[in-house]
């Protein structure tokens, strides 16, 4: 995941709640159609559709015509590179959190010090 487009389509695609929860349907259920996924959630077939098309477009799902049918699923290796860059940024603001932490005890300790 090095190109900056890639990076920003991926963290479009699940900072919205509803596609995530349309992520951990798939992950849990396996590949289904948006038919059945709207079943399971609280939004139309038309906006499962929608917000299928943003997960392909970023890379998480891919559809398969099955007849009439598209039928999708996670693409694992695309997920694992999301979790990864997700495990990067939360080690970043870790370092930065524990920087600010010494940096308030430091001054903590400053001010207390007679």
């Amino acid at each position: 995941m090095t190109d900056r487009s890639d990076d920003e389509e991926l963290w479009a695609a699940i900072a919205e709640p509803g596609r995530r929860r349309l992520l951990d349907i798939l992950l849990s259920g396996g590949p289904a159609t948006a038919t059945a996924l709207a079943a399971d959630l609280p939004f139309t077939r038309q906006a499962v559709a929608k917000h299928l098309a943003v997960l392909e477009r970023a890379g998480l799902v891919e559809g398969h015509r099955h007849g009439r049918e598209v039928r999708y699923a996670v693409r694992p290796e695309r997920l694992d590179v999301a979790a990864r860059a997700m495990a990067a940024v939360a080690a970043r603001w870790d370092s930065r959190l524990q920087a600010i932490k010494r940096l308030a005890e430091s001054i903590h300790r400053a001010a207390n010090q007679p």
